[in-house]
């Protein structure tokens, strides 16, 4: 896994504006990050809690689907969680001009 992980950080981490990439395992805990500790766990938190939330949604409107990804914009950033089978990512940017 811990390849799989490193590509991953390769791959996000060469796509413009991208201020940092979370790799979250499935009991919420940060296994990999580019990014400061305290934000790290900050993102984590919330995105883990955005990402239950959010699953649980779809389930309740179509119980045939599923939640793929999960994208967030505000002025200063967009957030995009990405849910894996094992763990999530989570990968923050600056939004684009």
């Amino acid at each position: 896994m811990s390849a799989e992980i490193e590509d991953i950080l390769k791959r996000y981490s060469n796509y413009p504006n991208v201020a940092g990439i979370i790799i979250v395992d499935a009991f919420a805990i940060p296994i990999k990050t580019t990014m400061e500790y305290t934000l790290t766990v900050h993102y984590t938190a919330l995105a883990n809690n955005l990402l239950l939330k959010g699953s649980k949604m779809i389930q309740n409107m179509d119980a045939s689907n599923e939640l793929t990804s999960l994208r967030l914009r505000t002025l200063n950033h967009e957030v995009m969680i990405l849910p894996e089978e094992n763990f999530f990512i989570i990968v923050v940017q600056k939004p684009g001009q």
